[in-house]
């Protein structure tokens, strides 16, 4: 993979913190207690205790920790630290230091076997992030946008890590000619593809096209029975966009499509249903703490009570145009299977993956802005 110039000189000329170990261990030297933790543990007993405070959301006392471990070369020690610094919901957002730990990582491990579980499945997650960044850039560090780069680091994470997320970025890539030459028919035919897999995001894409009939047939049955799938396919960091696509198909849906598309929902929730991502690895029972939503006229926004019934074809997969850009067919050798669980209780923060029906027009492809000054 090319390393970035940008990287390069924020490492050489210490625009951020001098060297890439200042950007891992920050601007002060850790506590009394840390550095006397760091003399009577190994890299390994750090790196656990650090994850165990990142899963419990404790990013205060995980960072110290993740730290030391990362300048150890733990990778998930650098992972674990490039999300925290990613989340825009946590205390600690940086989205410079994630940029770098995020470029690190890809410099150093985009080579990686893909059968590697212990890395591979983060590396595709850390080339799809950068391929975020690098759609709207990062000014206060001199990333500018560059979306043949962010084009690069989606095909390497698509193809040769078979990462599902960075394949629907791909789709949305397409659909623009952003970085890549248009080309619907190849679009259309992956984005069906992920759909059939059960990945929520393209669930939720396909149907908001379905429902405004754009590259699609106006089809509001399809989009009303599909959008209510995604809704609970979806990761907890998908789920307000894809909330919004539902809360605004249900609302315009009569009475006449809401009784067709529930006739659907159980079938395609069996075929296209995937186990939704829980906070078992924190220890923590799932917690739903969705607002209420409601339509224009009060009506309450509620799921289909889905039914068994009329059967409807389920998306068609079209044969995609041989353009250059992705071979036909594309090899997708998953590295996770759909609804597996990664097994190391990492969870995907910040950095989301999908970036609504909107991103089809103007605005960043991923689910997040990050701030012209980083924190």
């Amino acid at each position: 993979m090319r390393t970035s110039n940008a990287f390069l000189a924020l490492v050489l000329t210490g625009v951020l913190t001098g060297t890439l170990s200042g950007v891992i261990g920050g601007p002060s030297a850790p506590g009394p207690a840390v550095a006397a933790e760091k003399k009577t543990a190994s890299s390994s007993e750090l790196l656990e205790k650090g994850l165990q405070f990142y899963r419990s959301g404790d990013y205060a006392a995980a960072v110290p920790i993740l730290e030391l471990a990362a300048k150890d070369n733990a990778f998930m020690a650098q992972y674990a630290l490039a999300q925290i610094y990613a989340d825009n919901a946590g205390t600690m957002t940086d989205h410079a230091k994630s940029y770098m730990l995020f470029q690190a990582i890809a410099d150093e491990y985009s080579d990686v076997d893909p059968d590697d579980q212990r890395r591979a499945p983060f590396v595709a997650r850390a080339l799809t992030a950068l391929a975020g960044y690098l759609r709207v850039g990062l000014p206060s560090i001199g990333v500018e946008p560059d979306p043949d780069r962010a084009a690069d680091y989606l095909h390497h994470a698509a193809l040769f890590f078979g990462n599902e997320d960075a394949q629907f970025e791909l789709v949305k890539l397409k659909l623009q000619g952003d970085g890549l030459p248009a080309d619907i028919a190849s679009a259309k035919h992956w984005l069906s593809v992920l759909t059939q897999r059960g990945h929520a995001g393209a669930q939720a894409f396909l149907a908001d096209l379905y429902w405004r009939g754009k590259i699609m047939n106006k089809d509001p049955v399809r989009a009303l029975a599909l959008i209510s799938v995604a809704v609970e396919n979806a990761p907890m960091r998908e789920r307000i966009w894809i909330e919004d696509v539902y809360q605004n198909v249900f609302c315009g849906a009569g009475e006449g499509v809401r009784t067709q598309a529930t006739g659907i929902v159980a079938e395609w929730r069996t075929r296209y249903g995937r186990q939704p991502e829980s906070n078992s690895s924190r220890g923590l029972a799932p917690i739903d703490v969705h607002p209420v939503r409601t339509c224009q006229n009060g009506e309450r926004v509620a799921p289909l009570q889905a039914a068994a019934g009329n059967r409807v074809a389920p998306p068609a997969i079209e044969p995609p145009k041989a353009t250059g850009t992705i071979p036909t067919p594309l090899p997708i050798p998953l590295s996770v299977q759909p609804g597996q669980p990664s097994g190391d209780g990492i969870r995907e923060v910040g950095v989301t993956t999908a970036g609504g029906p909107s991103a089809l027009g103007a605005g960043p492809s991923l689910g997040f802005a990050p701030p012209t000054t980083a924190r």
